[in-house]
Formats: structure tokens, sequence, C-alpha cells
């Protein structure tokens, strides 16, 4: 059978299409009885609006694009529930693209903008750079980085809020410092990307302040998994000089490093000690405990939301950008001794406005 239409319905009901539009949509006045009537009647017929109609119509999809790098990561799954809060009120649904830590998906996500599959953006990069951001700008809608970026050259046309990563490794690794440990190994993403290279300037920048040298040996670069984790620590372990030590750029990366104390006989925290990135639930289900930087994963999503939403609402505002803080939360893998000074931890749900 074809499928019903406004117009199957007023005939059904004696009324005219406006008044049925009216009824549906809950735009405009309809008396209680008249809607009631009208709603029966569309149930009846199995009625479903046409949305490619409405969209060529209103000049919307009602959807938004989430790009992510890794589907398979937990750390997304807090960020997706907080873009959803923000969409569900405002009648939107979000399209997931996986951009496999590619800069050609990255481009060919921000193409399926620029087609207008999709009214904005919201997009996570591990390496925001002059392609992607180039394209960004050229895509004409609304697009939310999860990084801190600006064009030397000035006149970007997207927003961002953000963690600030770079706080959270100097404190984590700082916590360690703070004990007398003073080979302290870290464990991050490629140097040569705009995460890695941030995350890992956080740990430089705390070294510093404690007046201590970096060993090459001890800085090692992966790709943000648990395999990736544990073939690193299992190459520190079977060297000379293991680390007392380490700090993840990620929790993922922290367990895999765990288990390849375990295979080791290294026990934490009194052997080694340990430090994550994320403060994923596994974190606090693991043994021990492990210590992570809490990076407000769901709170970076829903203001992500809320900002796009703004700018689909017509905001023409300059280029905004939000600051979130991390906080270190201290557990067991990383407490050698009592006592300890553990760092201010900041408040959660804080934000600057830059």
């Amino acid at each position: 059978m074809d499928k019903h239409t406004i117009y199957h319905i007023a005939d059904r009901v004696g009324m005219s299409p406006s008044t049925v539009s009216r009824a549906l949509s809950g735009r405009g006045y309809c008396g209680p009885k008249t809607k009631e009537k009208i709603l029966a009647v569309a149930k009846e017929l199995d009625y479903a609006p046409d949305n490619a109609a409405k969209m060529l119509k209103m000049g919307r999809t009602n959807k938004i694009i989430f790009a992510v790098p890794d589907i398979c990561n937990p750390f997304y799954f807090d960020m997706i529930n907080g873009i959803n809060q923000v969409l569900e009120a405002h009648g939107y649904l979000m399209i997931l693209i996986y951009t496999k830590h590619s800069l050609q998906d990255e481009l060919k996500a921000i193409q399926n903008l620029r087609e207008k599959v999709a009214d904005g953006m919201i997009m996570v990069s591990f390496n925001f750079c002059e392609d992607n951001i180039g394209a960004i700008n050229a895509a004409n809608a609304p697009v939310v980085l999860t990084n801190a970026y600006r064009s030397p050259q000035g006149g970007d046309r997207f927003d961002y809020v953000y963690v600030d990563t770079y706080e959270g490794i100097r404190l984590a690794t700082a916590h360690l410092l703070d004990q007398g440990i003073e080979r302290i190994a870290y464990l991050g993403g490629s140097l040569s990307e705009q995460t890695g290279y941030q995350r890992f300037c956080g740990y430089r920048e705390a070294m510093r302040e404690a007046g201590l040298p970096i060993a090459d040996a001890l800085v090692a670069e992966s790709d943000y998994t648990e395999k990736g984790g544990y073939l690193t620590a299992r190459s520190w372990f079977e060297g000379p000089d293991r680390p007392q030590g380490i700090v993840a750029a990620n929790d993922l990366m922290a367990i895999g490093i765990m288990k390849a104390c375990e295979e080791a006989g290294l026990r934490i925290p009194e052997d080694v000690t340990v430090v994550g990135m994320d403060n994923l639930d596994i974190a606090s289900r693991v043994y021990p405990k492990l210590t992570s930087v809490a990076m407000q994963q769901e709170e970076i999503g829903r203001q992500a939301a809320e900002v796009l939403m703004r700018r689909l609402q017509g905001d023409r505002s300059r280029q905004q950008g939000v600051r979130l803080a991390p906080a270190l939360v201290v557990r067991e893998s990383s407490m050698r001794a009592a006592g300890v000074r553990v760092p201010d931890m900041q408040v959660l749900g804080m934000q600057e406005q830059e």
C-alpha cells in the first residue's frame, strides 16, 4: 500500500490539510478534540511524516554528525551520552562517523557536512592541521572541535570545547614526583600530532619544574590501545633501567602497562607506580585501582552540543572556546608512600570562556 499523507488523513476526518498539519506538528493552534481525532486517524493509518520533503521545505535535516577516531574506546561513550542529552531536547538525531584516526576519513566526514547530510558537526581528532581545518572553515556549516585550535591567520569558522590535557598530564607527573619518584616514564601518542605533543609537553614541564632530566629511553609513542601499553611496558621492563613510575596518556594504555607489570612479577605500586588518563569506569574496577586524570567526557559532549545548537539557532557571535579543567583522581596504583601530598583537585564542571 502507498504511504499515507496528511491529505489522506484530512479526507478521512473531513478537515483541511493545514489543520491536520498543525495537529501533527504541534505548531499553531488546534483544538484538543480536533487534535485527538486527527491523531487517532493518523495512528490507524500508520502515518509517518515524509522527512525528505520536510527537509526540503525547512532546509534542515535535524541531524548532527559526531566524528570520532576510535569507536572501540570507551572514552567516547560518555561523550555520546552528553551530546544526546542536548540533541534529544532539540529534536535532533546523531550520525556517528568512524574516522579511523585517518585524515582522509576526516575529510570525508567534513565533505558529508558540506553535502548537507547533516546540519552541523562535532569532531574529535588527534591532529587538527591545515588540511582538516581548512576543510572545516570551508564547510559553511557550524562545527565544534574537541581540541583547542586557532589558525595563525585567524578567521576560523568553528568553535571548540576541550579539557586541558597538557595540565592533566602535568598533574599526573607532579603527583609521582611529590612522592620522591624520579625515574618516571611517559607513554603517549604520536609526538607529530597535536594531541600527542600537548600531552607530552605536560610531562616535560613537570620534569623541568622538578629539575630532572628526561631520559629518551623512557619516552615512548603508541596508539592509545591496551596492547600498545602492554608491549611498550614489556620492553621497558626487559631493559636494564626500568622506570619507577609510568604516566600513560590514556587508561587503556595504563591497563596494558599493569598487565605487563603482572607478567614481569612487579608489584603496583611498590615496584612501579602507574597513572592513566580518562578516568574510565574500569579504572576503579581493576586491581589495584588505577589513579587517573578525569577528563569530563560527558561534559565535553554536552557543552559541545549546546554550542552547536546555539549556532543553529542563529548565534553569530565570535569564535567561542570553552576550557574544562582536568582533575586527578588518586587511587592505589600510584600511592607508594603514606602521607603523600596530593595536588589539589579541580572542581568537576569548571570551565573558562576563551
